[in-house]
């Protein structure tokens, strides 16, 4: 399922994902560090949802209370509680 999250608090405005049970793929982000961010999304590609909280919740970005990594796995994981909730 394709999922779009509007991001809170960081220089990317969006993310757009999919998720394939709880495997993430084709990360894409809008606006931010463009270098970092498409590493961000090479390095998460088919990680599970909880092995990108585990890795990236809580991560910030200078004096912000989050970051765009931090983000994904916000966005990541409420998109899987979605799912499952709809099931």
């Amino acid at each position: 399922m394709d999922y779009t999250y509007r991001t809170k608090g960081t220089c990317s405005r969006e993310i757009s994902f999919e998720l394939d049970g709880d495997r993430v793929k084709n990360v894409h982000f809008v606006g931010g560090c463009d270098g970092n961010l498409k590493a961000v999304a090479k390095l998460v590609e088919g990680m599970t949802v909880e092995q990108i909280e585990a890795m990236l919740r809580g991560n910030t970005c200078g004096p912000r209370p989050t970051s765009c990594a931090d983000q994904l796995a916000i966005a990541v994981q409420e998109a899987y509680k979605k799912e499952q909730a709809e099931k």
